[in-house]
C-alpha cells in the first residue's frame, strides 16, 4: 500500500477511537508534510483525551462532558442554574479528628482514599455524580446533570448499600443523610473560575440528616424522599420519628432502613 492509503486508513482507525495510530514520515516531500500532520494531529488528540479524563476525574465525567459541550457550542460556560427534582447524599466520617490524633498522616489518608473509593464504586454504580469532596466528607447528587426520574430511589439504594460496606470491616463509621426535592443545578462562580454544583433545600437537609444519622445507626433519609421513591426501595425503610433538624424551621420525618 501506498504512502497515501496508510494514512487514509490511520485516519480511519483514528475515526474508531484509536488515538494511538501514527504513520511513519518518509521524506520532506508533500506526502511526507501529510504525514507529519496527521502525526501532530493524533498527538493533539490523545492529549486532549487525557486532559477531558483528568478534568471527569476531578468533576465527574458527565458534568466534564457538558462543559466541553458548552466551550465547543458557545464562546464559554453557560454561567448560573435551572430547578432540577433531585435526591442529595451526604457522608461524613465519625472521628475523623481522632483517627488523625493517633495515626500517622500517611496511614489517615490511607484510610480515607479506601473510604472515598467505597463511596465512588457505590456512588457511580447507582448512577450518582459526587458533586464534590469536603475534607473527610463527600456530596452525591442524583437527577443532575443528567435527569433522572428515578433520582430518589437511587440515592436510598445508594446510602444503604454504602452503609453495609462501611460496616462490614472498615475502619471508619460515617453517617449518610438522604433528602429530595427541587434544587438549582448549574455552574456558579465567574466564567474564568466556576464550579457545577446543587443548592437548595434538599442540600440542607440531607447534611442535617447526615448529622443525625451518627447517633441513630449511621444512616437516615427524609420522608419526602421515600415517598418519591415509592415502590420496593421505599418499603426497605422505616419512619421512627419526627423532628426539627438544626437550622430548620419545619419538622422533618425520620426514618431508618430496616433490619430485615
Amino acid at each position: 500500500a501506498g504512502p497515501i492509503n496508510e494514512v487514509r486508513v490511520a485516519m480511519q482507525r483514528v475515526q474508531e477511537g484509536d488515538l494511538d495510530t501514527t504513520v511513519s514520515v518518509s521524506d520532506a516531500s508533500e506526502t511526507g508534510v501529510l504525514q507529519a500532520g496527521f502525526n501532530a494531529m493524533a498527538s493533539g488528540l490523545r492529549e486532549r483525551e487525557s486532559l477531558r479524563d483528568l478534568f471527569g476525574r476531578h468533576v465527574g465525567r458527565e458534568v466534564a462532558r457538558r462543559a466541553l459541550r458548552e466551550a465547543s457550542e458557545t464562546s464559554g460556560p453557560v454561567m448560573g442554574g435551572e430547578e432540577r427534582e433531585v435526591a442529595v447524599l451526604f457522608v461524613d466520617v465519625v472521628g475523623s479528628t481522632t483517627l488523625a490524633a493517633e495515626l500517622p498522616p500517611r496511614e489517615v489518608v490511607e484510610v480515607l482514599n479506601e473510604f472515598f473509593a467505597d463511596v465512588v464504586d457505590v456512588v457511580e454504580t447507582a448512577g450518582g455524580l459526587i458533586n464534590k469532596f469536603e475534607g473527610d466528607a463527600a456530596l452525591v447528587v442524583f437527577g443532575a446533570p443528567l435527569h433522572d426520574p428515578d433520582a430518589a430511589e437511587h440515592a436510598l439504594t445508594a446510602a444503604r448499600e454504602l452503609h453495609r460496606r462501611l460496616s462490614t470491616g472498615r475502619p471508619l463509621r460515617a453517617g449518610i443523610g438522604v433528602a429530595a426535592g427541587t434544587a438549582i443545578a448549574g455552574n456558579i462562580g465567574e466564567p474564568r473560575r466556576y464550579e457545577y454544583t446543587v443548592i437548595g433545600d434538599p442540600v440542607n437537609e440531607a447534611a442535617r440528616l447526615c448529622e443525625r444519622a451518627k447517633d441513630i445507626g449511621g444512616v437516615a433519609a427524609s420522608e419526602a424522599t421515600l415517598r418519591r421513591a415509592g415502590g420496593e426501595e421505599a418499603q426497605r425503610w422505616r419512619i421512627t420519628h419526627t423532628e426539627t433538624l438544626r437550622g430548620r424551621d419545619t419538622p422533618t420525618d425520620v426514618a431508618v432502613p430496616r433490619s430485615d
